[in-house]
């Protein structure tokens, strides 16, 4: 039995534009995710326009079975990177909103199997607590080896 993990879901987010192959950015999400669990993922997909008419694809997930979940953060935890790490952990208050922890995740750096923070283009991925208050997310986002 998992020992409850106090994680309520995470939801996956990232757009693939028109010059860009939607099955590659979902394998950059994909490289996020447990690969023993892969084939219970699925993905929603929904077709937008950009700012000057441009297909754009929203592609998303949200997970909430919490053997999945606990893989999902030890794998961030393991990869993410001691600088990333600090950066977490010394702007922490950037990255909570309402309960959730908002993290952007590099895609191109993604599908070389590395986790690294970025901002531009990124792979959305909110993780959503049981408690909310920015003091215990923290402590739990420490427990989880996510920040120092």
């Amino acid at each position: 039995m998992l020992p409850r993990i106090p994680v309520a879901d995470i939801e996956i987010r990232v757009f693939a534009h028109a010059t860009e192959d939607p099955q590659k950015v979902i394998e950059a999400v994909q490289k996020l995710l447990p690969e023993e669990h892969l084939e219970e993922i699925n993905f929603r997909k929904r077709r937008l326009k950009g700012h000057y008419g441009n297909p754009i694809r929203l592609i998303e997930t949200k997970i909430k079975k919490k053997e999945i979940l606990a893989k999902i953060l030890a794998k961030i935890s393991e990869k993410i990177s001691e600088i990333d790490k600090d950066l977490l952990s010394h702007e922490i208050d950037r990255y909570i909103d309402k309960g959730s922890l908002y993290l952007r995740f590099d895609k191109q750096a993604a599908l070389q199997n590395e986790i690294r923070l970025q901002s531009a283009d990124p792979i959305h991925v909110r993780i959503r607590f049981r408690k909310g208050r920015k003091e215990e997310i923290y402590e739990i986002c420490k427990e989880l080896g996510l920040v120092h």
